[in-house]
């Protein structure tokens, strides 16, 4: 599938900054079943971004602005070739190894409400209970867009309800706890129907034994497919965030919108 994004995030602050400065992670990275056919991020600030790999292998552009600003407007959009290898994800950048990920991260702790839902999941080989799990919470959990990601994943667990994200913190939780390793991701997903979101998606890859990293989907109950665009990973979101940004004082009002769809046959040619 060819799919094409267009992302815009519109940062406005309170009182004027005398400096900025951002960290970006907005830029998908070609591997086995993806290849980046384009992609631009940019601001509207006369400035140039600053390309580099994170500690985890995600693209990250740094900005230092040291001059008066009100406002600024991030942009990200391209087109990406995806393929469906049913989670899998074979030939990606990876640095750190694999026990890196075992590692207890603030917002995807497992705590004892979680570690019974783990439990319940039953014997059997390794990918088995991933499916498993990944069913469960799906079951659990009800998808609310928009709300969580930013506090750790027990008080989402405790109202039965959450964002992309907690779903994927709750999932990565629950796994380090079997002692498989486990990383949030997040990215871009192509809807069923064409709309306009504000927020990029979230899932889970978990390491298998034999296959290596798979990817969970536990809001939609799937290993992600050629409808899913790759783009950060981290031990949890705090890790991969699309955005970070630090002004020397005042408050950040945040707007943005997307749209994700697959691309026309006349944008193919």
């Amino acid at each position: 599938m060819r799919v094409r994004v267009s992302h815009e995030i519109k940062l406005a602050f309170s009182a004027t900054a005398r400096s900025l400065n951002l960290n970006l992670r907005l830029t998908p990275r070609s591997f086995e079943s993806q290849y980046v056919l384009r992609w631009r991020v940019g601001v509207d600030l006369d400035a140039t971004l600053k390309p580099r790999e994170d500690a985890f292998g995600s693209v990250l552009h740094s900005l230092g602005w040291h001059r008066p600003v009100e406002a600024v407007t991030i942009t990200a959009s391209g087109e990406v070739e995806t393929s469906d290898a049913v989670g899998v994800v074979r030939g990606a950048v990876d640095p750190l190894p694999t026990e890196m990920y075992l590692r207890a991260s603030p917002l995807a702790q497992a705590n004892a409400a979680l570690r019974e839902l783990a439990d319940g999941v039953g014997p059997g080989e390794t990918l088995e209970r991933l499916h498993g799990l990944m069913a469960s919470l799906h079951e659990e959990l009800v998808f609310t867009p928009g709300l969580g990601g930013e506090s750790p994943v027990s008080e989402a667990f405790a109202l039965k309800k959450g964002g992309a994200a907690d779903f994927a913190h709750a999932f990565v939780a629950c796994a380090r706890g079997w002692g498989v390793p486990a990383r949030l991701v997040t990215g871009y997903l192509v809807a069923d129907a064409p709309q306009e979101t504000t927020e990029m998606f979230a899932w889970a890859e978990a390491l298998s034994p034999g296959l290596g990293w798979v990817a969970f989907d536990a809001v939609h109950d799937l290993c992600p497919n050629d409808r899913y665009v790759r783009v950060a990973v981290g031990l949890d979101a705090t890790d991969a965030a699309p955005v970070r940004s630090w002004i020397n004082s005042g408050e950040t009002a945040v707007t943005a919108s997307l749209r994700v769809e697959q691309a026309t046959a006349q944008g193919q040619n």
